[in-house]
């Protein structure tokens, strides 16, 4: 009879889910929050594409170790990502957005007081070291906290907020470049330090992950926490049931309490459950994984956003004020579209965004290949057609990758996750998105003047082709699936 009742209640979650019900606002409120999370990571990354060029003038620093800088902070955050999949298990999902809120202050603070290469250093690991946080737990809680009706849409949250992050940092450069050299690049890193004051307070208010509180065995707080994001009554409770099921946990007599052996719960036994014990279904989840993340950072996303003044300046804008101006353009552009997959990833699906967002950024990346090699034949110097040419391209690439690969590789990747490694698993596809956005752009410059500009985007339009080939073949469609449903699709 309780199996009939769960299942009813998961048909009516189905038919719930067909209707496009009324938007859960507590759920929509709680994913905002958490999601503001990565507007600090889209900041520290981006702020440095005006800001490099005052660095140099100010603290004669080479643009070796300005590639460096730009880059690192990346590699650093492999040190926050693997720390967040243990301290989201230990102390919670919400606790573990406070942290990151906390260290993304201290990095800001280190960077707009530093005087040498040496501090610019150690404010960015420190930085980096928040991005790490950020970057896993704010997609891990929004997919835990959201009915299926709204995954996507509350899992695009965080690619929302980053590229508004990035929009933000285009405006500081533009908004300090009159200062003087030696303050204005402080200021665009210091402001950083101003919104996670306010946003850890905020969390506060947040409810905790029902996932995390199953896995606690804070039943009953799950349970308030599901009646209140869910859909509906019903759908709280086949969520309830499912996630029991899934941390496969014994019950005591009431139902209610949960006994958590220690055994059970060791992180050991977790990276177990990844590799050594792991079901085919679950390996070849943790591969798509990290495939997925590699290919979304190595199609050269983050050498548009970081060198775009670089770009434009070969395409014929000299002044800062034209450069800076089209920076925002495209920052703009890049928040605007990324607000399609937000909206339509629960109706259209993830399969559709994917492909569509992948042509688009092999065609643009080709096209701006292409103007960029006009300009090196012609040497044309002054902006012309060829350069308003490079500017829609550009436009088109990062909008391109907002309305799919740059969202719903987060969403995807929390979304297939099984509960039991998804702290870890996250972490592991957090790292090599860090990794690769890394190595893409610490070698950027060195890469241009190997293959010249034009070479580089050719390149990167080889591996978003081979991106597309790999989605098309290897991702099913997730679309109104439950979170402990998914994993069936990849034992196919």
């Amino acid at each position: 009879m309780e199996e009939e009742k769960i299942e009813a209640a998961r048909e009516h979650l189905l038919s719930t889910e067909q209707r496009s019900p009324k938007k859960n606002k507590y759920a929509l409120g709680c994913g905002l929050l958490a999601s503001m999370t990565t507007i600090l990571m889209g900041y520290h990354v981006a702020v440095m594409s005006g800001a490099q060029k005052y660095m140099q003038a100010d603290l004669g620093i080479t643009d070796t170790q300005i590639e460096i800088l730009s880059g690192i902070i990346n590699v650093y955050s492999l040190v926050g990502s693997l720390a967040a999949g243990y301290t989201s298990d230990w102390i919670g999902r919400r606790a573990t957005i406070i942290l990151a809120s906390a260290i993304f202050f201290v990095g800001a603070v280190i960077m707009s007081f530093a005087t040498n290469y040496a501090i610019l250093m150690a404010g960015r690991f420190v930085a980096g070291v928040a991005i790490g946080y950020a970057l896993m737990i704010a997609p891990v809680y929004t997919s835990e906290i959201a009915p299926a009706s709204m995954r996507g849409l509350l899992s695009s949250l965080p690619e929302v907020f980053i590229n508004s992050g990035v929009l933000l940092s285009y405006v500081s450069n533009l908004a300090f470049s009159g200062f003087a050299i030696n303050l204005g690049w402080r200021l665009m890193f210091g402001i950083a330090a101003i919104p996670p004051a306010f946003l850890a307070c905020g969390v506060l208010f947040m409810p905790e992950s029902p996932r995390w509180l199953v896995m606690k065995g804070r039943i009953s707080e799950a349970r308030n926490v599901l009646v209140k994001t869910s859909d509906s009554p019903e759908e709280a409770e086949a969520r309830l049931e499912d996630i029991k099921e899934t941390v496969g946990i014994p019950l005591d007599a009431t139902g209610d309490i949960v006994v958590v052996p220690k055994n059970e719960k060791n992180e050991e036994n977790v990276w177990k459950d990844m590799f050594t014990r792991a079901t085919p279904a679950a390996k070849r989840i943790i591969i798509t994984v990290l495939i997925l993340q590699f290919f979304q950072q190595a199609s050269g996303i983050d050498s548009v956003v970081l060198y775009t003044p670089r770009v434009l300046e070969k395409a014929g804008l000299k002044s800062d004020t034209q450069l800076l101006g089209a920076t925002i353009l495209i920052g703009v552009a890049k928040v605007g579209s990324i607000l399609v997959a937000t909206f339509t990833s629960d109706r259209l699906g993830r399969r559709v965004l994917f492909l569509s967002s992948v042509s688009g950024m092999v065609i643009s990346l080709i096209v701006l290949g292409l103007g960029l090699e006009i300009i090196d034949w012609t040497h044309e110097e002054n902006f012309s057609w060829v350069g308003v040419v490079c500017i829609v391209a550009a436009v088109a690439f990062v909008m391109s990758f907002s309305i799919g690969l740059g969202p719903l590789a987060w969403v995807y990747c929390s979304e297939i996750l099984p509960l039991r490694i998804r702290g870890q698993g996250a972490s592991l596809g957090t790292a090599m998105n860090r990794i690769i956005s890394g190595l893409v752009t610490m070698t950027f410059i060195t890469l241009y003047e190997a293959i010249t500009v034009a070479g580089s985007f050719f390149l990167y339009a080889g591996i978003a082709a081979m991106s597309w080939i790999f989605i098309y073949f290897c991702l099913p469609e997730t679309k109104g699936r439950s979170l402990e449903d998914i994993e069936v699709l990849f034992a196919k």
